[in-house]
């Protein structure tokens, strides 16, 4: 099989346009991440520029802002971290990594919250910039339970162990609290249910929740996994088209349809372009991350992807 139709696959619907070069971003807008990120989802090779600018403080800073009443980003320009809070209370969505922890930190103080009111930390999967960051908050938030999937955990200890040999090693947190199909989790008057969604890795996760915009109540998702860089065969790949199925079934439901997706990643739906309409909506106005056939255009555009690299994986045998 030909290296570009190998590479190919790996993109999602974005990365699909990105430019060929792979410069550093100047900011966090989609546009210059995608096309940071371009080279390597083609190639599988990091750019050395695009590496360090993984671990730029200055250039992975933004500030947090309130998504929904009850809900603030606290993460950085290319990873999520979602807080959730209530005043009985809160859950945390991922733990980013070093030399970020201390960000995240310091982001849930500037929204007013208490690090230590953190009960649930839920984790999407097992890679480094959403679980790197457990085992450094782990003593920092007493009262919290620190929770993924069987395989998540998993898999996040041997992703660990493989970095031992590379320039940013890092440790996986002990398994603590293992998630399951259907469990909730709540903490105070916040419950988060989970989704097994197989296929970025065999351990994601997704977590569905309700958002709060004044006295209108919205039902959320922050999907798990979303790219197709970690395929190993033909079988993981089956996975994820399924949790695509079962997230779009999630999202149209007819009691509970889901009209906010939000991400582990921004640039991967645009996400920071489409929060800049807070600053200058009015009472009144539909709040701008509210978009259902946004989030079903972006499930088709994976599930293409997916399927594209089905047809890969099964010519390889």
């Amino acid at each position: 099989m030909p290296r570009p139709l190998l590479a190919l696959a790996a993109l999602t619907l974005l990365l699909r346009a990105a430019p060929a070069r792979a410069d550093v971003p100047s900011g966090c807008a989609t546009k210059d991440v995608t096309a940071a990120f371009g080279d390597f989802l083609r190639t599988g090779k990091m750019p050395p520029d695009t590496g360090r600018w993984l671990y730029d403080k200055k250039a992975q800073y933004i500030a947090p802002w309130k998504a929904f009443d009850n809900v603030h980003f606290v993460g950085i320009c290319w990873v999520s971290a979602w807080l959730i809070t209530s005043p009985k209370g809160h859950i945390l969505i991922d733990t980013l990594y070093d030399p970020f922890v201390d960000t995240l930190l310091d982001n849930i103080r500037k929204v007013g919250a208490d690090p230590r009111d953190i009960k649930v930390v839920l984790i999407t999967h097992g890679h480094f910039d959403h679980a790197a960051g457990a085992a450094k908050l782990k003593p920092l938030l007493p009262r919290a339970r620190f929770v993924m999937t069987e395989t998540g955990w998993r898999e996040g200890a041997e992703s660990a162990a493989a970095s031992q040999t590379t320039p940013r090693p890092w440790t996986m947190l002990a398994k603590d609290v293992v998630a399951k199909e259907g469990d909730t989790f709540t903490a105070g008057g916040v419950t988060v249910r989970v989704f097994e969604t197989p296929g970025h890795t065999f351990g994601t996760a997704s977590y569905a929740y309700d958002v709060m915009d004044g006295k209108t109540v919205e039902h959320a998702v922050t999907v798990g996994g979303l790219g197709l860089n970690a395929i190993k065969d033909a079988s993981q790949v089956e996975a994820y088209l399924a949790s695509v199925k079962k997230l779009r079934a999630l999202i149209t439901s007819a009691d509970h349809p889901v009209r906010v997706h939000l991400t582990t990643h921004p640039f991967s739906n645009g996400m920071f372009e489409a929060a800049a309409g807070l600053k200058t909506r009015k009472p009144g106005e539909p709040h701008p991350l509210v978009n259902q056939p946004g989030i079903l255009k972006q499930l088709d555009g994976l599930e293409a992807s997916a399927k594209d690299r089905l047809e890969i994986e099964r010519a390889k045998k």
